[in-house]
């Protein structure tokens, strides 16, 4: 009882100094066990040694009695041949292995409670050294889940998501300023177009213009006063009339 108890304080004294300076709850975890395994392989050695002292103790107690029913018989051959001297000699060794033997039992049943009693605790230590083993996977798992959750919960919180949504609202507003400017811009170039569209036909009605202006600036050098004057006359008498019948038309 005192070394299970020993080996339970160092266990115990074990276990409250790790989980005093625990940082990895996996690597405390392994430490235990660890710790437990040789707790155990010291506990088995002492089974084995128990279980050596038990056989001796055996063997001493069944050679006593061995040797004292060996005297008993020989004490009893030599009063068979009227030997009391010998009988006497024979019955006082019986006497000294029956004492022995009586020690040796004695011996024999403590060592043999102590190794039934050790047995079972080295047995006790087996199955909870086992339970420790099968749980130990899933603490590790549990331990990995909380802390991917811890960090999950870390990121979220430095992640801010009101100070993130009030990014993404002024990236909007500038995306509808630029697509504002965007249309403007767009608007004012196809005025411009229009302008230097008006510019350029009204530029090309001037050189039609002037092209007939030369047309005409020629063809006056070859104009007869006498003979063209009276066609030139009614000519600018149509225009005048075709003008009068133009500004009417709008007023009726």
């Amino acid at each position: 009882m005192g070394f299970f108890s020993r080996i339970s304080d160092i266990f115990k004294s074990n276990i409250n100094e790790l989980i005093d300076h625990v940082e990895n709850p996996e690597k405390m975890e392994k430490q235990i066990i660890l710790d437990m395994q040789e707790e155990l392989n010291l506990s088995m050695q002492a089974l084995g040694n128990a279980v050596a002292n038990e056989r001796i103790a055996e063997k001493q107690y069944q050679e006593a009695v061995s040797k004292s029913a060996d005297k008993e018989k020989w004490a009893k051959i030599a009063l068979a041949f009227d030997n009391i001297y010998m009988a006497k000699k024979m019955l006082q060794q019986k006497i000294k292995y029956d004492e022995e033997a009586g020690n040796y039992k004695k011996i024999y049943d403590t060592l043999s409670n102590q190794t039934a009693e050790i047995r079972t605790q080295v047995e006790i230590l087996k199955a909870k050294l086992m339970e420790l083993k099968s749980r130990q996977a899933m603490l590790v798992t549990r331990s990995q889940m909380a802390e991917t959750k811890k960090n999950f919960a870390q990121a979220v919180r430095k992640l801010d998501t009101a100070c993130s949504c009030e990014k993404f609202n002024r990236m909007e507003e500038q995306i509808i300023q630029k697509e504002a400017e965007a249309d403007v811009l767009a608007e004012m170039a196809g005025i411009a177009v229009s302008e230097e569209s008006k510019l350029l036909e009204q530029f090309q009605t001037d050189v039609k213009v002037d092209t007939e202006l030369q047309k005409l600036i020629t063809e006056m050098k070859q104009f007869n006063p006498e003979k063209d004057g009276l066609f030139l006359e009614e000519q600018i008498a149509a225009v005048n009339i075709s003008e009068k019948n133009a500004v009417a038309e709008p007023m009726e």
